[in-house]
């Protein structure tokens, strides 16, 4: 069987901490989306809210920095638990796009 984990979301900032770095000097930026949106389920149409934890390492870190909250983006990446005690999800950040408000366009961690 293939194992598969790959998750995308596209909301608002709605809050993000600092930059810290790992020991190795790695930056890291945890943050929270506001995702809504109207998605079809059983065939009726289902209006869909929630707040997502998120973490970015690397250049997704740097590049979320940038972002104010407010600000629209889409994410990918991969579900995992918070940590060995808290088993909820957090979705750690491999690329970001900027939805409105850059020329950036789309980003990718190296």
């Amino acid at each position: 069987m293939v194992s598969r984990n790959l998750t995308q979301l596209s909301g608002q900032l709605l809050e993000r901490g600092a930059v810290r770095r790992t020991p190795a000097g790695i930056p890291v930026l945890e943050f929270t989306l506001a995702h809504r949106s109207t998605q079809i389920e059983a065939g009726q149409e289902r209006k869909v809210e929630c707040e997502m934890g998120c973490i970015a390492v690397g250049q997704a870190a740097l590049l979320m920095a940038a972002v104010k909250p407010g600000d629209a983006v889409q994410v990918g990446g991969f579900l995992a638990a918070r940590s060995l005690k808290r088993r909820s999800p957090i979705l750690h950040v491999n690329t970001v796009e900027f939805i409105e408000g850059t020329e950036n366009g789309f980003q990718t961690e190296e």
